[in-house]
């Protein structure tokens, strides 16, 4: 493949520290290119595992953040995206194995409707034994279902040039969100997405106990994304959609004003410390009783309070212009692109 030639797909896996899983996703990439043509590349945000060393055993292409500190989700794919060559972006996690059929399908669906910015399928999540997976699990996100949606979680098939019209493909600047960040600013450009109901990828993803989980997510970083993404639409024609639709917001905003309640009864009514003392329980008794358990109760108030802490956060934390070019390193480059296979 000469230098900045256009290809069919390029199938973008963001990836970090994945050496357990990041084998069978390339190989399941390049079984779905090899239909259609087109190149693989892994967008590493500097692993310090055999990610990389693994990775480099296949014909792909590898670019690595240069920059550890940079590292965050919405830079990944930014990252994959700017050595990408194809006319159409898959965009993936480096703990999903990937359905050929899907893309085939995606590809026929974004031709045939013009309207369409990115495309996603059914994702098949492999760890359903954690109390986080449960609490999500209940409220049946709409945007997991087949038909329009707001956003393409689990990835998705876009459309370069939709990504061209609006600057950018991913926030660099974002810790998390950034799926639903691209979708409303296609969404407010007047671009459609749509999730079809054919399996897409199967997702490998933490085995880990919630509240551990909630600690990495708190050492990552991903727990500023919200505030990241509010801050990041400030003054943008997008805003609007995120104060209407990002309910955590609304959330997060209460249990603000609840310790607002409760440092200000406590030090104001201090007769009255068992009327703050029922306001601090409520919460988790409500809770405990909708989910009709008390772990799950307490899980979900705690969770609340955590991403609340991130929100203020990521409010205030310094962002980059997102259409800056990120620094990066070519750690291998394929010498052609993985041709139709016959």
């Amino acid at each position: 493949m000469t230098m900045n030639t256009r290809v069919k797909v390029s199938i973008v896996i963001k990836a970090f520290n994945e050496e357990a899983k990041i084998g069978s996703t390339i190989v399941s990439a390049i079984h779905a290119i090899s239909f259609v043509g087109g190149e693989v590349i892994l967008a590493d945000s500097y692993s310090t595992d055999r990610t990389v060393s693994i990775a480099s055993k296949y014909p792909i292409k590898i670019t690595q953040l240069t920059n550890p500190d940079e590292r965050c989700c919405g830079i990944g794919g930014q990252l994959g995206y700017q050595a990408a060559f194809g006319e159409f972006i898959w965009i993936v996690d480096g703990d999903m194995v990937l359905s050929a059929e899907f893309l085939a399908a995606a590809l026929r669906t974004l031709e045939n409707e013009p309207q369409l910015a990115g495309v996603g399928g059914r994702v098949i999540e492999k760890n359903l034994d954690s109390l986080e997976f449960r609490a999500r699990l209940l409220r049946a996100p709409v945007n997991l279902q087949p038909g329009e949606v707001d956003r393409l979680d689990g990835g998705g098939v876009y459309r370069r040039s939709a990504i061209i019209s609006i600057g950018y493909f991913t926030n660099r600047n974002l810790h998390s969100y950034e799926e639903y960040e691209l979708a409303a600013r296609l969404r407010t450009a007047g671009w459609k997405l749509k999730r079809m109901n054919i399996e897409s990828v199967t997702h490998f993803g933490h085995q880990i106990e919630a509240y551990s989980l909630l600690k990495k997510r708190w050492t990552s970083g991903y727990v500023l994304g919200i505030g990241e993404l509010l801050r990041s639409a400030i003054w943008k024609p997008h805003l609007k959609l995120i104060l209407i639709e990002v309910k955590e917001l609304r959330l997060y905003s209460i249990v603000i004003i609840w310790w607002i309640f409760l440092i200000y009864g406590f030090f104001e009514f201090s007769n009255y410390k068992l009327v703050v003392i029922n306001l601090a329980v409520a919460p988790f008794a409500v809770m405990s009783l909708r989910k009709k358990s008390i772990p799950m109760g307490i899980y979900s108030v705690f969770s609340w309070n955590f991403y609340a802490i991130g929100l203020l956060r990521g409010l205030f934390k310094k962002q980059y212009p997102p259409n800056k070019i990120i620094k990066s390193q070519t750690i291998l480059s394929a010498t052609s692109n993985i041709t139709v296979e016959r």
